[in-house]
C-alpha cells in the first residue's frame, strides 16, 4: 500500500493554506522544567471547530473536487470532532451534510454539528448506517481517518512542527483511528529520521493497538473513554500501514492516568484542551513513555472540545 508522500503533503498545504489556522507551537516550561525537557505543545485545540480534523476534511474535499468535481453532499461517521469538521466544510462550501454519531456522543458535539448545518443521525451502527445513507442520497462518504487525503491533511501539522524549530527528538501523538499519527509521522519521519514518534491511546479505546496485535481485527468491546475523541471503533488499512512503517510505538494509558494528566495540562498550558489531548502527557507523566534521551519533545494537543459537564467534574 502506498504511503502518503512528501508531494502529497505539499499539495495538502497548498489546498488548505489560508483555510485553516496555522496553530502555534508553544513552549511548556512549567512541565518541561519538572522533567528536564525542552517541551513544546502543538495547539490544535485552536483550530477551526476546535480540533485537527478540519485539516484532513478540507484537504479530502478539495482533492476530491479537483479530481471528480463537486460532490452532491457529504456523509460521515464520528463521535464528534470529525463530525464537526465535516459539517463545517459543508457550511463553508454550501454542501448538505449528514453525520452518523453514536447515541452516547457528547451532547455539545451533537449541538455543534447542527449549528454548522449538519444533519445528525444517532446510531450504534456508524459505518453501516453511513454507507447506506451515502448510497441512497448520492453523497460522498468522507472517512474520519482511513483515507490518504485525510492523512495528508493531518500531515500538515508535522510540517508546521518542523518549520517552527529544530527537529524534535520525540513526538507524542494521540491515537484514535490513526489518521493524525499517520500524517504527523509521514511528515516528521521524512525530515527527522531519528526522531521517535509514539502514539498514545486510551486502554479502553485501543482500536489501533488491538489491530497491531491481531493483524487488523477490531476490538470486540465497544470503545468508551473519557477521551471520547479517540474512541474509534476500528483502525483503518491505510492508517495501520503508515503506523507499521513510520511509528516507533503505540502505548495505552489508563483512564485514571488521563484524568490526572488532564488537569495538570490545563493548568500548565492555560489552554482549554479536551481529555483526548491529555493522553500524551499522561504517558509521559506516568513513565509509560521515557524521554530520558531526548531534549526537544513535542506533544500534539489534538483538540479542545470539552463539554461543560466534563469540566464541572474537575472541581
Amino acid at each position: 500500500m502506498r504511503l502518503v508522500s512528501a508531494d502529497d503533503i505539499t499539495a495538502a498545504q497548498r489546498r488548505i493554506g489560508g483555510r485553516v489556522v496555522r496553530t502555534p507551537l508553544l513552549a511548556c516550561t512549567h512541565i518541561g522544567d519538572e522533567y528536564g525537557l525542552d517541551l513544546w505543545v502543538k495547539a490544535e485545540n485552536l483550530q477551526h471547530t476546535g480540533s485537527f480534523k478540519t485539516r484532513g476534511v478540507l484537504n479530502a474535499l478539495l482533492a476530491l473536487t479537483e479530481r471528480a468535481g463537486r460532490p452532491a453532499g457529504l456523509a460521515a461517521f464520528s463521535a464528534g470532532n470529525h463530525a464537526m469538521a465535516v459539517a463545517y466544510a459543508g457550511q463553508a462550501y454550501a454542501l448538505p451534510t449528514v453525520v452518523c454519531m453514536p447515541p452516547h456522543a457528547v451532547p455539545t458535539k451533537i449541538e455543534a454539528v447542527r449549528r454548522y448545518g449538519g444533519e445528525v443521525v444517532l446510531t450504534d451502527d456508524l459505518l453501516g448506517t453511513c454507507e447506506a445513507i451515502a448510497a441512497e442520497r448520492g453523497y460522498h462518504l468522507l472517512p474520519p481517518f482511513d483515507d490518504p487525503d485525510v492523512i495528508a491533511g493531518q500531515a500538515t501539522i508535522g510540517r508546521e512542527i518542523l518549520a517552527d524549530g529544530p527537529p524534535p527528538g520525540l513526538v507524542l501523538v494521540p491515537v484514535g483511528g490513526g489518521g493524525l499519527i499517520s500524517g504527523v509521522a509521514a511528515a516528521v519521519r521524512a525530515a527527522a529520521p531519528t526522531a521517535r514518534i509514539v502514539g498514545v491511546e486510551p486502554a479502553t479505546a485501543n482500536a489501533v493497538g488491538h489491530a497491531l496485535r491481531t493483524g487488523g481485527a477490531a476490538p470486540a468491546t465497544p470503545p468508551r473513554s473519557m477521551a471520547d475523541g479517540l474512541a474509534a471503533p476500528f483502525a483503518g488499512r491505510h492508517t495501520l500501514a503508515h503506523i507499521q512503517a513510520l511509528v516507533d510505538d503505540v502505548v495505552e494509558v489508563a483512564e485514571d492516568a488521563i484524568w490526572g494528566a488532564w488537569w495538570e495540562l490545563l493548568d500548565a498550558t492555560k489552554l482549554l484542551v479536551e481529555p483526548s489531548a491529555a493522553v500524551t502527557y499522561a504517558a509521559l507523566r506516568t513513565g509509560l513513555v521515557s524521554a530520558a534521551s531526548c531534549t526537544r519533545v513535542v506533544l500534539v494537543l489534538s483538540g479542545g472540545n470539552v463539554s461543560p459537564a466534563a469540566l464541572a467534574t474537575l472541581r
